[in-house]
């Protein structure tokens, strides 16, 4: 990967094209949710902003592929992250198991859910 990326399409770019289609559709599925969301490079990682400022950020890794900061989150959608906790505040979804996109919906209403309150 290069050490500077200045955009989310050349970060996703910088992938084998096995995980670039999986942080495609991450991208996409949280767009779906905030169509009004921006993009933005941070931390060098993609960076989902709302009204300018960061919502959520994802990444890619060898072995993962990770979404952050963990919302504060109903017991339930608790529950079906559980398996996908890594620390405080980070889910790993690994490369090697299907992507759980409806929970990433459900995370992304849950960003919204808690910028709004």
């Amino acid at each position: 990967m290069a050490d500077k990326f200045s955009s989310a399409d050349e970060y996703i770019a910088s992938f084998p094209a096995e995980v670039r289609a999986m942080l495609e559709e991450v991208r996409r599925t949280i767009r779906a949710v905030v169509p009004a969301a921006g993009e933005k490079i941070s931390y060098q990682i993609p960076t989902i902003t709302l009204d300018g400022r960061p919502l959520l950020y994802f990444s890619g890794w060898k072995e993962h592929i990770s979404l952050y900061p963990i919302p504060s989150v109903d017991e339930e959608l608790a529950t079906a992250i559980e398996p996908y906790r890594s620390g405080k505040g980070t889910l790993k979804f690994p490369l090697n198991k299907p992507i759980p996109y409806d929970l990433i919906t459900r995370l992304t209403q849950a960003f919204l859910t808690a910028r709004t309150s």
